[in-house]
């Protein structure tokens, strides 16, 4: 499996750990990342002020796996959502894809379709057998609780993801973790957002949606919360202490990436997994599963 890897802009700005655990669990499980320096923003931030160059910016990244003959292989759920959504809408050689080429040209570029976008999350869940999976785990997961949060762009818009997961009983996150040994969490209002896209202009708002997230996910037991977007990150992980601050509360919640759980198992040490970068500190409830932190 080779794909053109699609990092986007919070990751390496944001989200350094997800990049890092993500190379080397794909690297176990022989998926080819190719480095495409050219790459721009996936045109998502800008698609309700100006949906032309949103849509443009998306089918330039197109263009340019395209011209390497690749799919495109992203990390961040949002980024998935937006090229899939151009990909999808330019998948017919029609008045829509004539009018992003007419924008193209003007950078030498041409869309002729059939590219297309894979959630990291989604090729591991749908192309590698579960047996090849657990066989490369060196470490039992079996005493950890996890809470998986899907957030609102890793399965929609439900119609442009090929009926990949039920929008109202996701699993595939659940499944993937599970194979670790370590326990799924349901919980209440799993579905709901994590607050994030109401940040940047209600930030009390967005902070309260994600201290009801933080309140049902602890009521519920588990250990840490596991994710696949780095916008979930920042409400979960990066905004944890100031919300229980705001609130006299604590919830002490680790927020582990889908594939920093992997790496773990996998026997990766904690640098090469950037667990030495996440916000809530993951040295309690992980420590014991590295030989150097053990007491």
């Amino acid at each position: 499996m080779k794909y053109a890897f699609f990092l986007g802009c919070t990751i390496p700005a944001r989200a350094r750990n997800y990049e890092l655990s993500a190379r080397k669990v794909a690297e176990k499980l022989e998926i080819e990342l190719v480095n495409v320096d050219e790459f721009i923003c996936c045109g998502f931030p800008i698609k309700a002020s100006d949906q032309i160059s949103s849509e443009t910016m998306a089918a330039y990244n197109l263009c340019l796996a395209q011209d390497r003959k690749l799919d495109i292989l992203t990390l961040c759920s949002s980024c998935a959502s937006a090229l899939t959504e151009v990909s999808h809408k330019l998948s017919v050689d029609g008045p829509a894809r004539e009018e992003i080429n007419k924008e193209l040209s003007k950078a030498g570029m041409e869309y002729r379709g059939g590219v297309k976008i894979r959630h990291l999350a989604r090729v591991i869940y749908e192309d590698i057998d579960r047996e090849k999976i657990k066989g490369l785990f060196t470490k039992d997961l079996s005493d950890l609780k996890i809470a998986a949060h899907y957030g609102c762009h890793y399965i929609k818009p439900s119609e442009i993801y090929e009926g990949f997961e039920n929008v109202e009983d996701p699993k595939s996150i659940d499944e993937l973790v599970a194979l670790t040994g370590a326990k799924p969490v349901d919980y209440r209002n799993k579905k709901r957002c994590c607050g994030g896209p109401l940040l940047p202009v209600e930030e009390n708002i967005a902070g309260s949606v994600t201290k009801e997230k933080l309140d049902d996910i602890s009521r519920a037991g588990a250990d840490a919360i596991c994710l696949v977007c780095p916008f979930c990150s920042v409400m979960y992980d990066d905004n944890q202490k100031s919300i229980e601050a705001k609130y006299d509360i604590n919830y002490n919640l680790p927020v582990l990436y889908l594939t920093q759980i992997l790496g773990l198992a996998m026997g990766y040490d904690r640098k090469e997994l950037g667990l030495n970068m996440n916000v809530v500190k993951t040295k309690d409830l992980l420590g014991r599963y590295f030989e150097d932190e053990k007491e």
